[in-house]
Order: C-alpha cells, then sequence, then structure tokens
C-alpha cells in the first residue's frame, strides 16, 4: 500500500530509509510570472519541502499531462483530488529527488485539488485547480471501446472485493477463535484480493489505511488498525525485531475488535464499489495500472510490506495480476493507437509472469520472502522495472484524442 494516508489520509530499488516530518497543508502556489491557465495540455509542476508550484492553476478540459518534478531533498507524491480533497483522481507516487513523473489524466469540467506531499506524509500542500470548458469528443467507436473496458474492469474490481469480503469473514472467524493455524493459512490468500484492486481503495481516500496501514508508517497518535496488526499478532516478532522489547500478544477483546474492525471496513468497500454510480475512468484504471508496480517496486520486492510474515511473493503476483488485468481491458485501444507499446507490453508482462513461476504459485505457495537470495530479488526488481517504463505510457496512450 502507498506509505501515507491522504487526508487520513515506484520506481527505484532500495527502500526509503528515512524519518520523514510531517508536512502542513498549505496552500499550493502558481510559479512566479505563469499564466493562470494553460492551453498546452501540460501543466509543470515543482514539488519542495514546503511548497508546490504548478505553472497554472486552470486548465482546459480534456487530455492533461502533469510534469511533476521533485525539487527537493524527500521522496515525493502529487495528487489530483476531487473537489472534496479526499477523493483520488489520478496519482503519482513515489518520485525521487531530481527526478521526474508524468501525470496524464482526461478530465472533465469542474474544480478539483492538486497537492504535493514531500516526505509522502501529512494532508500535503494542497491548492484549488479548475478546470474549463469541453473536453473534445471522442469518437463514436474509441468510446464504445472505453465504456466496454470500464464496465469490463467495475465487474472485476466487484468481484474482488466480494471474494474479499468472504474470504476475509473466514479469515477473522479463524483468527478470534485462537486457530492461529488456520488464520496463518489464509492470510495470504485472502489478501490477494485486495492487492489485485487496491488503488480502487485508495480512491476513496479513508479505507486505505483502515485496512492496510503498516505499522513503520504509523504517525504520532494513529490508531493502529487492519491486516499488518494482524499480521504481526500471528507471526509475533521476538524482542530485537520489536525495537527491543518483548512482543504483548493482543487480549481476547482485542483480537475481536481488530477482527471486527477489519470485516465492517471490508464491508464498507464492498458497498462503495456495488453503489449503483460508482465508476472506474479508463485513465484511472492505466494510472492504477502503474500504481501496482509502484507497489510492487516499494514495498514487496524491498521485502517491506509483510514485515512479519514475509508472505511478499503472494502480494507482488496479485499486484502483478491487477496492473494485467487493467492492461488487458484496455488493450484494444493500445493496439489501435500504439501497436508497438502493445507488443511491449504483452512481452514485458509474460517475462515477470515467468520468473514468478519460478518461485511458487497461487495453487502450490509461494517461497517465504526471506529465503530469497540477493540475486533473486536483484533478478525481480530487473524484472519489474522493465515492465514499469512502458507500462507508464499506457495512461497517454488511452487517453490520447
Amino acid at each position: 500500500m502507498p506509505r501515507r494516508p491522504l487526508s487520513r489520509a515506484p520506481f527505484a530499488l532500495a527502500a526509503i530509509a528515512a524519518v520523514l516530518t510531517v508536512t502542513a497543508c498549505v496552500p499550493n502556489q502558481p510559479a512566479a510570472g505563469s499564466p493562470t491557465t494553460t492551453g498546452t495540455g501540460t501543466v509543470s509542476v515543482s514539488s519542495t519541502s514546503d511548497a508546490c508550484r504548478l505553472s497554472a492553476t486552470e486548465a482546459a478540459a480534456g487530455t492533461l499531462t502533469f510534469r511533476v518534478r521533485n525539487d527537493g531533498a524527500d521522496v515525493t507524491e502529487f495528487y489530483l483530488l476531487g473537489s472534496d480533497g479526499l477523493r483520488v483522481v489520478a496519482e503519482a507516487e513515489n518520485i525521487g529527488p531530481g527526478l521526474s513523473r508524468d501525470l496524464v489524466v482526461r478530465l472533465e469540467p469542474g474544480t478539483y485539488r492538486t497537492a504535493c506531499k514531500p516526505g509522502m506524509t501529512g494532508d500535503g500542500i494542497q491548492a484549488p485547480f479548475t478546470v474549463v470548458g469541453t473536453a473534445a469528443t471522442v469518437d463514436a467507436h474509441r468510446a464504445e471501446v472505453l465504456s466496454a473496458a470500464q464496465t469490463s474492469y467495475v465487474a472485476y474490481v466487484r468481484d474482488q472485493v466480494g471474494q474479499l469480503l468472504t474470504a476475509t469473514r473466514r479469515f477473522a472467524d479463524a483468527y478470534t477463535a485462537g486457530d492461529d493455524a488456520t488464520a496463518r493459512t489464509l492470510y495470504a490468500p485472502t489478501r490477494v484480493h485486495w492487492e489485485r484492486v487496491e488503488p480502487v481503495a485508495e480512491s476513496f481516500g479513508d479505507l486505505d489505511p483502515l485496512l492496510d496501514l503498516r505499522q513503520a508508517d504509523l504517525t504520532a497518535g494513529q490508531a493502529w488498525t487492519g491486516w499488518h496488526l494482524l499480521e504481526k499478532d500471528l507471526w509475533a516478532p521476538d524482542a530485537a525485531a520489536n525495537g527491543g522489547a518483548p512482543y504483548v500478544p493482543l487480549t481476547t477483546a482485542e483480537r475481536r475488535s481488530a477482527a471486527d474492525q477489519l470485516v465492517a471496513t471490508t464491508q464498507q468497500l464492498m458497498d462503495r464499489v456495488t453503489a449503483a454510480d460508482f465508476t472506474v475512468e479508463a485513465s484511472r484504471i492505466a494510472n492504477g495500472a502503474k500504481e501496482l508496480l509502484d507497489e510492487v517496486a516499494t514495498g514487496k520486492v524491498t521485502g517491506e510490506e509483510e514485515t512479519w510474515s514475509h508472505t511478499d511473493l503472494w502480494d507482488l503476483q496479485a499486484n502483478l495480476d491487477g496492473a494485467h488485468m487493467a492492461y488487458q481491458v484496455l488493450a484494444d485501444v493500445v493496439r489501435a493507437g500504439d501497436p508497438g507499446l502493445a507488443t511491449e507490453l504483452d512481452q514485458r508482462f509474460q517475462a515477470v509472469a515467468t520468473l514468478m513461476a519460478t518461485h511458487g504459485s497461487y495453487d502450490a505457495g509461494f517461497a517465504g520472502y526471506d529465503s530469497l537470495s540477493a540475486d533473486q530479488v536483484k533478478q525481480l526488481s530487473a524484472a519489474v522495472d522493465a515492465l514499469s517504463e512502458p507500462l507508464s505510457r499506457l495512461a497517454a496512450a488511452v487517453v490520447a484524442a
């Protein structure tokens, strides 16, 4: 999961091991002397430790590229939010110092908010952003294909969240009954359904940290809930891995409370994705595929996601599944507009799948991540990195007029 809540709330191989300070929510600033409105389809963003400067605060409806550059000292993120400052419309994560990332979206007229999050913590540096005019009409055939892609992807999300809810209830029953052996067996296969569609949960703003926040990412005074709280309790660390203090298991009452919260929050996710007005725009599907690969690079390949269970390979495969599905529902659009990109993506996905098969499968189980050699981790990193680059071009291919 992303290492921070937004309003509660990848492609580096090494873990980011710095203590990051919380950034207050202060207004964005247009760059000095820049226009208020852009007509070029590109807005430049400069993120520093204390500012989020955009070359324009208004843009014309249609395809828009936010060209985000990290001019600060800490890893940063950039978000385009709904007018409430909570709903995530699009995001570019884990942008290292001196690096740039393009975020391509297709936007309808309306009021949005932009946010830089230096250090990947806090509410971010937010400000209003307005989209005006009327987006260019998409030709009838392309619109039909995109609509079918969105319908297919929504069905996939609903299916995965439905399976997640059913499996989470089974897991919670075993955990609260004290059947730790069964709970450990169910933990990783259940989370597969979450990891496949996590960007959708992130788009709601408040559910992701309640379900998937790691202990290492807690902010001062923040209550810890969700999967990783229970993971730690099931694979209790020794004192050396627990900050030098003996681990104190959760009481029976605490177990019940934690499991009930997990099920209830998953039910909230189910309610939201099955709502009649729930949809996922094509640009969001494409950007979500890249987000899932970023998840792999910043949490799974580094072995930081599943600190105690070491079931990271299950999560890694699930992230790849989700990214591949996102690409597949959009593949007809990509092949029509950029057949070379489609061919490259097909090849890169196959290469990663072949490598992952050497480490296990859902049916047979995956190796513990702590059992992989440094060379094996390096191979995974290289394969994921090779896929990430062409996947970063998916959104542009999908939203192109």
